[in-house]
């Protein structure tokens, strides 16, 4: 047993292994983000749970899809519908580009619905009300363990560009599950405990679903207009959270100066 795992976590695959896990950290931020907000669907002495098990089941899809993906990703990446409205539109969709399309739109969706939610409301005690116990708490798992095989989508393949020894790829799966299980009661906490940085995740939320939106449609070499969709790449999306981020900061410390001095 020890020869067998000494055989396969060599020095070369222990430096994947921690590239691995740091690709699964920084691509499950926007992940974290999701399950939070989602889970506060779930009744409110069952949202921890949903939020455990959400990431638990998905840590096994998971590990499923990539021995999968490792058998069929020529086929995944095959195109299967050819689209060519001359000077309009034209696309070559693949199974890849499609489960990341529908993610965007479908994360698009669910940020503006909640977003419009918040606005069309008069009394935050209405919204809290009618935010905890909106979905059973098998919905909400099902949701959470959907789009986390969504999101792990890409992480997937891009590990397997980095290794090909499956055994490392699960434990960085497994490392990066139990990095986000632990963090995911502290961000919601954190959410509840701020509750205006929920609007500022929901607004978060809808720029991962742009970015999922640009990166479906370079995979399936999109072109509308003659224009080609080319994707947002992370160091942008990093850079516009930031400012997103520090835009919020610094106008919440304003309005409470202005507060104070009783021009708000």
């Amino acid at each position: 047993m020890n020869t067998v795992f000494l055989s396969v976590f060599t020095l070369e695959n222990l430096g994947d292994l921690i590239m691995l896990v740091m690709l699964q950290a920084v691509l499950g931020f926007d992940n974290l983000l999701y399950i939070s907000l989602e889970s506060k669907k779930a009744p409110a002495d069952k949202q921890s749970f949903v939020r455990k098990m959400g990431i638990g089941l998905a840590v096994v899809f998971r590990i499923g899809l990539l021995i999968l993906l490792m058998k069929i990703v020529k086929l995944v990446e095959r195109p299967l519908v050819n689209i060519n409205i001359e000077g309009i539109f034209e696309a070559h969709f693949d199974i890849h580009s499609m489960i990341v399309l529908i993610g965007g739109i479908f994360i698009i969706y669910t940020a503006l619905k909640e977003i419009w939610h918040m606005m069309r409301k008069d009394e935050l005690d209405h919204i809290e009300d009618e935010d905890a116990g909106r979905k059973s708490a098998g919905q909400v798992i099902f949701w959470i363990v959907l789009m986390n095989l969504v999101f792990s989508f890409d992480s997937i393949l891009s590990a397997m560009a980095l290794s090909q020894v499956v055994a490392v790829m699960a434990t960085a799966i497994i490392i990066g599950g139990i990095l986000m299980i632990w963090l995911a009661d502290r961000v919601s906490d954190f959410l509840e405990r701020n509750r205006m940085f929920e609007v500022l995740g929901l607004f978060i939320l809808f720029v991962v679903g742009i970015m999922l939106l640009t990166e479906g449609g370079e995979k399936a070499g999109m072109e509308i207009a003659g224009n080609a969709i080319t994707h947002m790449n992370k160091t942008t999306f990093y850079f516009v959270i930031t400012i997103m981020v520090l835009i919020d900061i610094v106008q919440g410390r304003y309005q409470k100066k202005l507060a104070r001095k009783g021009n708000l």
